[in-house]
């Protein structure tokens, strides 16, 4: 160990102001460029104190990782979501793990209703048009419109709120579909989501990803939407059944779905590309350098708050401050 720097073992590389903030700080061992992985994780495993994970690509920080760090205390993971770590195991085992909440709810909320502007008007497909050249041969066609509909919320969490005060400044009424009613809202709730989803023509997810949520939005969640509905998914891949909503737009089951995410990123199903009536983003829901370098500077505050002694900035809820060590 160099110096009285504590320790860092980063999972899988991530962006370059959370590198450079964390050697700054800290002695940095780079497991993504580590020559044998497992060699690294065992000399580490007897000190190791903290890990970063998360990234672009999320490599999973399960028990059996853990495990292998008795004296591990800290994992500062980047993104909201946090599914790649099992942050159950290490609530149970006196372990906090952070992430990077807060920062990026104006930029996803701002995504996704750009998304359900993009996917309801159509505008992706309108301006392809007029790169064909085709507008000096005719207008596009009308599209449907925002007039007239109600947006249903899964996850009426920080970002879900964001995104139902754009909505409702567009004239949109607003419910939403949650394990519990909210008592600080004024939104009505559905605690059964396909009720929902067949009283509202927008359903715009942003629950979190992880088990208890996978395929949450399935088949018969789609048919309920109906013919006029519309998908907006802002969350993760796994919340949705990827095979379900293919057959749902190829049938015109649902009228059309605006996507951030997918079940295999980065690989999106031919059957999706293909399609008119679909628009898709590369998961770029918080990607502008002010967001991102907001969220880059979360994971090494958090790390920084740890190394003082202090509570961590944005603990998980499964993993409580001060941690209970078995």
């Amino acid at each position: 160990m160099a110096g009285d720097k504590a320790e860092v073992l980063m999972i899988g590389q991530m962006a370059p102001m959370i590198i450079d903030g964390v050697a700054k700080a800290f002695t940095l061992h780079r497991l993504w460029e580590a020559p044998d992985r497992d060699r690294l994780i065992a000399e580490l495993g007897p000190r190791l104190r903290a890990i970063t994970a998360g990234g672009p690509v999320h490599d999973r920080v399960d028990g059996a990782l853990m495990a292998k760090f008795p004296k591990l205390e800290m994992i500062s993971s980047f993104g909201v979501g946090y599914d790649h770590v099992d942050a159950k195991w290490a609530g149970e085992h006196g372990i906090v793990v952070t992430n990077t909440p807060d920062v990026l709810n104006e930029e996803v909320a701002d995504t996704a209703l750009g998304l359900l502007l993009c996917t309801v008007r159509e505008l992706p497909q309108a301006e392809r048009h007029l790169r064909a050249g085709k507008w000096t041969s005719g207008d596009y066609r009308l599209t449907a419109s925002l007039r007239g509909r109600r947006a249903g919320i899964v996850g009426l969490g920080r970002i879900g709120k964001t995104i139902a005060r754009r909505l409702e400044a567009f004239g949109l009424p607003v419910v939403y579909h949650g394990r519990n009613a909210q008592a600080d809202v004024g939104y009505r709730h559905y605690p059964d989501l396909v009720a929902m989803a067949r009283d509202v023509d927008i359903l715009i997810v942003i629950t979190p990803g992880g088990a208890q949520t996978r395929h949450l939005i399935n088949a018969k969640v789609l048919e309920a939407l109906g013919p006029n509905g519309i998908l907006v998914n802002v969350s993760r891949g796994s919340v949705v059944d990827q095979d379900a909503l293919i057959a749902a737009l190829k049938e015109r089951k649902i009228l059309a779905a605006g996507l951030d995410v997918y079940a295999n990123e980065p690989h999106v199903p031919p059957e999706l590309t293909a399609m008119e009536h679909v628009v898709l983003l590369p998961h770029v829901g918080s990607a502008s350098v002010h967001t991102r370098n907001a969220m880059n500077q979360l994971v090494v505050d958090n790390l920084l708050a740890w190394a003082a002694g202090k509570p961590p900035l944005t603990p998980v809820p499964e993993t409580p401050w001060p941690p209970k060590r078995k």
